[in-house]
């Protein structure tokens, strides 16, 4: 048993919720290295949310399935993006603590453990909380590494948010938060803005990055660059207008 994972004494149940696009190669690999990192653990499940892919990726899950009994597997019955296969697998975990984990194999499951056990401290202190993965030695391209630079710097200014990287993959928060959030297209780079805007604690965890293996990124750069400027108006708009922040009850003798 992985004593980096098995440390929980305040919770024992959790969903790993994890997106995929065209990853057939990939999320095999994946899935197999998280069952043996996670080997002994009991009260987990490993949600695969297919965004409707048109490679083997369906056929890779099915036989995945028949191996591992704590992996579920979903569907979605058209490409729908990143962010709403991610809502849509949360949406239907079945735990309370949710670690989120990209479908490309770069997010080493070693760190799982690591996350929710800084989230179980981090929880006893504020029930809405997120635990946020920093890709301190990135194995990208020098392209992918610059746009998110750019793109973190100018959301941290903007947001006031604080975090070092918002789209790394890896995360950890409850499945109560998440759900509690306003849901949008490309939410899942918004995050630790949205805890924060609603009274959260956030925290960031330096984590492992590696390589591609197999493929290309599906969700591209360009996309992301496009739909970035509106939704960070938009949530810096939410931001400005979030009740309850600061808000301290005056004692009253009743």
């Amino acid at each position: 048993m992985n004593e980096s994972v098995c440390l929980f004494d305040v919770f024992s149940c959790f969903s790993i919720v994890i997106p995929v696009l065209n990853e057939e190669d990939n999320i095999f690999s994946l899935v197999r290295e998280i069952g043996k990192q996670l080997q002994g653990q009991r009260g987990f499940e490993v949600v695969v949310v297919d965004d409707h892919s048109t490679d083997k990726t369906a056929a890779v899950l099915a036989q995945l399935r028949k191996d591992f009994s704590w992996l579920r597997t979903i569907r979605l019955s058209m490409q729908s993006g990143q962010s709403a296969a991610l809502w849509y697998g949360i949406w239907k975990a079945r735990y309370p603590v949710i670690v989120t984990m990209d479908g490309d194999g770069q997010n080493d499951p070693m760190d799982i453990g690591k996350l929710l056990n800084v989230y179980q401290e981090l929880s006893r202190k504020s029930s809405c909380c997120l635990v946020n993965g920093n890709r301190v030695k990135r194995k990208d391209s020098g392209w992918r590494r610059f746009s998110s630079i750019l793109a973190n710097t100018i959301r941290r200014r903007l947001l006031q948010d604080d975090t070092p990287d918002s789209g790394c993959g890896i995360k950890a928060f409850s499945r109560e938060t998440f759900l509690s959030l306003p849901s949008f297209s490309h939410m899942h780079r918004f995050l630790p803005a949205l805890v924060r805007q609603k009274g959260g604690v956030v925290v960031s965890v330096a984590v492992r990055h590696r390589a591609r293996t197999s493929g290309s990124s599906h969700y591209g750069t360009l996309d992301r660059l496009r739909a970035g400027i509106l939704d960070l108006i938009g949530v810096s708009w939410l931001g400005k207008r979030a009740i309850g922040q600061g808000l301290i009850e005056e004692e009253t003798n009743a």
